[in-house]
């Protein structure tokens, strides 16, 4: 599993291309950099998938049942504008405009590495949300969702 870490800034160019952050390169191994799966993330940001990333993902997708609503429901929503992208002879990556005008992606953006992948938001959006968060919630949060037990047991 890749274990992708840190924020970065990056501006659009006029025709919507970005280049990957340098620190971010040095994270991904150099077989994982010539291809990658874009889509749209879950709070109108974008999330650009590493291969390795996106193949076990897309495997559970094809594996939910074709026959409860549900699921393809979520099957459509989430595959909704995923695109393969590819690095042109620059080094720059080309958000596809759909998917750019979903995440309102103008000129300056965020990269967040979040482990296994790397969300793209917009700038004033990523510092609205996460001044948004304050440290009581942050606890509150971890506190739900990793569990408040004893880290000694």
């Amino acid at each position: 599993m890749i274990g992708l870490l840190g924020e970065f800034e990056a501006t659009l160019d006029a025709k919507g291309r970005f280049l990957l952050p340098a620190g971010l390169k040095k994270q991904l191994p150099e077989d994982e950099t010539s291809r990658f799966v874009i889509n749209r993330g879950f709070e109108k940001c974008l999330a650009l998938y590493p291969m390795s990333t996106w193949r076990p993902l897309s495997e559970k997708i094809a594996g939910l049942n074709e026959f409860d609503p549900k699921q393809r429901d979520f099957r459509r929503a989430f595959l909704n504008g995923a695109t393969y992208v590819e690095p042109d002879t620059a080094g720059r990556l080309l958000l596809p405009p759909s998917l750019k005008m979903y995440a309102g992606l103008e000129k300056d953006i965020v990269l967040m590495a979040t482990g296994d992948k790397i969300e793209i938001w917009d700038s004033n959006k990523y510092k609205q949300f996460f001044d948004s968060i304050s440290s009581d919630a942050l606890s509150n949060m971890g506190n739900q969702v990793l569990g408040g037990g004893n880290k000694n047991e």
